[in-house]
């Protein structure tokens, strides 16, 4: 029996906390997150982390792992997941992978290419530039310095046209160059589940959410966060448009409204990103059954082709 990566993906508020912790219990394993939003403990209500009874029913990995301060890359995922990986596979047949963050999927699954050492005051000019000017100027200056890189990323992420430009100019190489699509063999099956549902449905999912997250303390959760909101980790949907609201920028009303809206857009992208990826099943959230029955039908295949 080959050991088995289950990687369940899909939008954000699609349900995949949930399924993924009723794979895991099936196969009686660990699971690691692929959220990106939900490494830092700093930040639990804006990112929809599990709640503690989920954590408790089964064990995983990448949630409340890291601090905002940290420098906590791509790359530097890739190597401490396969190691998880590596830990899980010692005492498992299958480890479980949830999240909606694609990049980070896809360096677990294809490997990540190692990318320079970013000059920490490059970023900072970056992130106060989007801040007083918007993205807008930011994408300029990517086409203009990496038009091969502009053709092909999702631009209207502050957080991708910024890590392409610090990566610039820090080592004064456009981020395509960085880009070798040498993919890596892994030492295991990885079988991909993706969710989705209906997309009215979906987004009303979304903004039930963050009526929920307003209801839970997420202007508190913001405000403890001041002191930090020039960090690239919390440039994300959810603090970015509270903090606005604390500045005075916005009022309340408009602050929720920016969160439900971009929290949609953001999942908008999610689909988008995932429909790319070969290889994925999809099914809808609530047909555990069937996901389970493609499993146990792709491993098994596995043993005779």
């Amino acid at each position: 029996m080959p050991k088995t990566l289950i990687i369940i993906v899909g939008p954000t508020a699609v349900g995949k906390t949930n399924i993924g912790i009723e794979i895991a219990k099936h196969y009686k394993t660990e699971i690691i997150s692929a959220d990106s939003r939900q490494f830092f403990r700093e930040t639990t209500i804006g990112t929809a982390k599990p709640s503690e009874e989920e954590l408790l029913a089964v064990k995983h990995h990448f949630i409340n792992s890291h601090s905002i301060t940290q420098d906590f890359s791509v790359g530097h995922y890739e190597k401490q997941a396969l190691e998880t990986l590596n830990h899980i596979f010692s005492e498992h047949d299958y480890a479980v992978m949830v999240g909606g963050s694609g990049l980070y999927v896809n360096a677990v699954i294809n490997g990540f290419d190692e990318l320079p050492e970013i000059d920490i005051t490059v970023r900072n000019t970056l992130n106060k530039k989007l801040k007083e000017q918007g993205i807008s100027p930011l994408q300029q200056e990517l086409e203009k310095i990496d038009p091969e890189y502009y053709q092909t990323a999702d631009v209207n992420n502050p957080q991708r046209v910024i890590r392409a430009l610090e990566v610039f100019y820090s080592s004064g190489k456009p981020f395509s160059s960085f880009r070798t699509g040498i993919k890596r063999k892994r030492a295991f099956k990885i079988v991909l589940i993706g969710l989705n549902m209906d997309r009215e449905k979906l987004y009303d999912r979304i903004n039930q959410r963050v009526d929920i997250m307003i209801e839970q303390g997420l202007i508190d959760e913001v405000k403890s966060l001041i002191p930090y909101q020039n960090l690239n980790s919390l440039n994300t949907v959810g603090y970015t448009e509270i903090f606005d609201y604390l500045n005075g920028n916005i009022n309340l009303e408009r602050a929720v409204e920016l969160v439900k809206q971009n929290s949609r857009r953001y999942a908008k992208r999610q689909i988008t990103w995932f429909k790319k990826v070969e290889g994925i099943k999809w099914f809808e959230p609530n047909q555990k059954e069937d996901i389970i029955s493609y499993i146990e039908y792709e491993t098994m295949s596995s043993l005779y082709f």
